[in-house]
């Protein structure tokens, strides 16, 4: 890439662009045809026969069924929640593809050494969000929708959730704990870059509980310690494995 000019370089990043949208849209396409499944999918978490309320019963011994209507107030919304949830699960079914464009587009101008931490990086990163967002989906979703969507003020006012309240608080969710899971590889370059100490993270230690026991608090709101352990024992780990990465990316530190 050394004796390429910007428009060379300029014309390449448009070869990948244009790749990359390529993909996606047909993938968008294909899930936006496979409707049931798609919403099948996305729909999974607001039934009491989902696998992650099962398994609480299991555990608990105690049923508890729930039932929960949803509703869709505009005329052109479920069209473009459908249109959205396609991008998105296209998204992340080529986002290997993805991914592969654009590292492919970046590596020519690192070093062998920085290609190689890189490709450790970008691998375990991509490893790691996936993790996370699976750990939205059956844990964190489902555990933060079946309590706001039972909760009731008064008998006499029953929930009916908007569809588009539903998805939208989905994505987020599914989206926040996969960038939640990024923070053992973030902990790991700040390390190699000299920012981050292995000493500061053990001396916050205490700190970072605390902090992590009141998030899992607001964002499942359940009340049952079952549910708080739950959700905050990954993160706390993640916190745990985050100090032992960067303690073996510093030894001195």
């Amino acid at each position: 890439m050394g004796g390429q000019t910007f428009w060379d370089h300029l014309d390449a990043l448009r070869g990948v662009i244009l790749r990359i949208l390529a993909v996606v849209s047909v993938a968008a396409v294909v899930c936006f045809c496979c409707r049931e499944w798609l919403f099948a999918v996305i729909l999974a978490p607001s039934s009491c026969d989902f696998i992650t309320y099962r398994l609480i019963e299991r555990i608990s011994g105690a049923s508890r069924q729930f039932d929960v209507s949803m509703f869709n107030p505009r005329l052109t919304q479920q069209f473009l929640i459908h249109m959205k949830s396609a991008f998105c699960m296209g998204l992340l079914i080529v986002s290997p593809y993805v991914i592969y464009q654009i590292f492919g587009f970046i590596a020519p101008a690192l070093y062998r050494s920085e290609r190689r931490l890189a490709i450790h990086a970008v691998g375990a990163g991509y490893v790691m969000f996936l993790i996370g967002v699976a750990l939205g989906y059956f844990i964190l979703f489902p555990l933060t929708f079946r309590f706001l969507g039972t909760y009731r003020v008064s008998p006499t006012v029953p929930n009916i959730i908007e569809l588009s309240d539903y998805t939208s608080m989905l994505l987020l969710l599914c989206l926040m704990t996969g960038l939640v899971f990024e923070l053992p590889v973030v902990s790991w370059l700040l390390a190699r870059m000299g920012i981050l100490k292995a000493g500061t993270m053990s001396h916050y230690r205490r700190h970072a509980l605390v902090a992590i026991l009141i998030v899992a608090a607001v964002l499942t709101p359940t009340g049952d310690p079952f549910t708080l352990v739950l959700v905050s024992l990954p993160v706390y780990l993640l916190y745990e494995l985050s100090i032992v990465l960067v303690r073996r990316a510093r030894p001195d530190a």
